[in-house]
C-alpha cells in the first residue's frame, strides 16, 4: 500500500514539474556552472574525496545498491548478476549517516554547503559490471557525477537519451536521470564516482512544492528507512 501510494504521489508531482522543466523538450545535460556552480567544490577537492572513499573501501566491505534498497534490485541485481554494483550513503534528504560522519567527514562537510541536496552517495561498478537501460523515478532532482576512478582501458561509459558520456578521474557532469539511461562497462577495474543530487531549478512554487514533498513525503516514506539499513562490516 505505501509504494503503491508513493508511486501515485511521484507520478502526480513529476507530471506538475514537467510543465516548467521542458516535457520532452527537457536538456539532458546541464551547464554546472550556470545551474549549481556550487558542485564545482567536489572537483576542486577531487584528491581529499578520493582520500576518503579510499579509506572507506581499504576498512569497510560496502553494501550492495539493492541490499541497501529493494526497490533498486532490477537495475543493480539482475543484470551480471554474479558482479556488485555498491554504494556508500553520504547524505539522504538531509539525514547524513553517522558512518559517512565518521568515515567520510570533509565530503560531508563539503555536502553541507550544498544548496538543496536531494542524496549523495559514492557508487562503485566492479570489474564489467554493467546496469541495464532505465529512467530514473523523479522530475524534481538533476544528478552529478564526479569521477573519481576511471579505468583508463576500456573506460565505462553512460548512454542518457541518445547521448554519451565516458567517465574521467576528476571531470564531472549534471544531467536529467529521468531520460532512459544504461551504462556500459567492459572494464577489468572498479569504477567508482561520486553521485550528487540536487532539487531541479523550478520557479518560486513549483520549487517549494518539490522542497515540501521531498522533506515531508519522500523522506519519511523513503528516505528514513534506507538510514536505518546503512551498516558496513570492518575488513579481515
Amino acid at each position: 500500500m505505501i509504494a503503491k501510494l508513493r508511486k501515485f504521489a511521484v507520478g502526480r508531482m513529476n507530471w506538475y514539474f514537467n510543465l516548467y522543466a521542458g516535457k520532452e523538450k527537457r536538456p539532458v545535460f546541464f551547464d554546472i556552472q550556470e545551474t549549481c556552480p556550487q558542485l564545482l567544490v567536489f572537483d576542486k577537492h577531487y584528491n581529499e574525496i578520493m582520500k576518503e572513499y579510499q579509506y572507506v573501501d581499504q576498512h569497510y566491505k560496502l553494501q550492495t545498491y539493492h541490499d541497501l534498497d529493494k526497490t533498486q534490485y532490477e537495475i543493480s541485481a539482475t543484470v551480471d548478476a554474479n558482479k556488485k554494483w555498491k554504494i556508500f550513503v553520504l547524505n539522504l534528504m538531509g539525514v547524513t549517516p553517522e558512518l559517512a560522519l565518521k568515515l567520510c567527514p570533509q565530503t560531508s562537510k563539503l555536502l553541507e554547503s550544498i544548496p538543496n541536496v536531494y542524496q549523495a552517495f559514492f557508487s562503485i561498478l566492479e570489474p564489467g559490471k554493467s546496469v541495464p537501460a532505465h529512467c530514473g523515478p523523479y522530475l524534481g532532482y538533476l544528478r552529478y557525477h564526479l569521477g573519481l576512478k576511471v579505468p583508463a582501458q576500456n573506460p565505462p561509459s553512460i548512454r542518457i537519451k541518445d547521448q554519451i558520456y565516458v567517465w574521467q578521474d576528476g571531470k564531472s557532469v549534471l544531467f536529467d536521470d529521468t531520460w532512459e539511461h544504461e551504462v556500459y562497462n567492459s572494464a577489468k577495474e572498479d569504477r567508482i564516482i561520486l553521485i550528487v543530487d540536487i532539487y531541479r531549478p523550478l520557479p518560486f512554487w513549483p520549487h517549494n512544492v518539490n522542497s515540501f514533498f521531498i522533506k515531508k513525503i519522500i523522506k519519511t516514506l523513503y528516505a528514513d528507512k534506507v538510514v536505518k539499513k546503512v551498516k558496513m562490516e570492518k575488513k579481515d
